[in-house]
């Protein structure tokens, strides 16, 4: 059972606890990303598993009525095991999703899966009709360059910051760089890209530069924040008409993502210390 301290980060351990969660955000005018934990998988049997997992998941969404669907991490899917092993389960996850009417996103990991990461979603988002999205990271210098390919790509992208600790010869490491950066890919995205603009922050200054840029081209976009994290604002920026979905992890392996959102975040910690101490 996951504690109470890890909670306010994880949807649960199962899919119908996953599920309720939803419902809850939705009630608040919050749509959910649902993910489910695990990553990082060297053999083949987890990485097809998951991917099976994946499939219901979907198929449970679909008849569930809720406004939720998926995020997958190449990692839990094969990309360890073999490059062939990840475009295989991501395409089977895809097809489901296309047969459900259930959006598809696949997270970035490190550095060293970009190329695979991008080929497999490119193909996925021309056969399946833009039916799924890939979270592409701001803090990469090689950020410019994949937005630039992915302009004419169907489906959606989400920007983040980037929470991998690259080497300096590869990422941008000061912050202020970063947000210059994020705001630079921002408007290309609202100006170039031909398809869907998620805007993957908790910054307030980068949520209002996104408003700034919808008016400007006259383009829409959604929010997306994780569950756990700044959650008062996410239903203020639902009730103000702002499409927002929240990441919202789930399963037995729950410790070690609740241990990088305390580790991440100043406030995080702080939380989960007051929840043990009890003040």
């Amino acid at each position: 059972m996951i504690p109470p301290i890890a909670s306010r980060f994880v949807a649960g351990e199962t899919t119908a606890t996953a599920l309720d969660h939803a419902r809850r955000a939705n009630e608040d005018g919050v749509k959910v990303i649902l993910n489910l934990l695990g990553e990082h998988y060297e053999e083949r049997a987890p990485a097809d598993g998951d991917a099976a997992a994946y499939e219901q998941l979907i198929a449970d969404i679909s008849g569930s009525g809720l406004d939720a669907c998926v995020s997958v991490k190449p990692s839990q899917i094969g990309i360890d095991v073999g490059d062939d092993v990840f475009r295989e389960n991501y395409h089977r996850i895809a097809a489901a999703g296309e047969e459900h009417d259930v959006f598809v996103w696949c997270d970035m990991e490190d550095a060293d899966t970009t190329d695979v990461t991008l080929d497999v979603f490119e193909e996925a988002a021309r056969e399946y009709d833009g039916g799924v999205g890939l979270c592409v990271q701001a803090n990469l210098k090689r950020t410019g360059d994949d937005l630039k390919r992915l302009a004419d790509v169907p489906g959606k992208i989400r920007l983040v910051k980037g929470a991998y600790d690259e080497d300096a010869a590869i990422a941008y490491k000061r912050k202020e760089v970063v947000n210059e950066k994020y705001e630079e890919y921002l408007e290309f995205l609202f100006d170039e890209y031909v398809g869907g603009v998620a805007v993957g922050s908790h910054d307030p200054k980068m949520i209002a530069r996104a408003e700034e840029l919808a008016a400007e081209y006259g383009r829409e976009f959604e929010v997306q924040m994780l569950m756990g994290v700044r959650e008062d604002a996410q239903r203020e920026l639902a009730a103000g008409g702002r499409e927002v979905w929240q990441y919202a992890p789930y399963g037995d392996k729950w410790f070690s993502y609740f241990y990088r959102r305390v580790r991440e975040r100043k406030e995080n910690a702080l939380f989960a210390l007051r929840a043990v101490v009890g003040v």
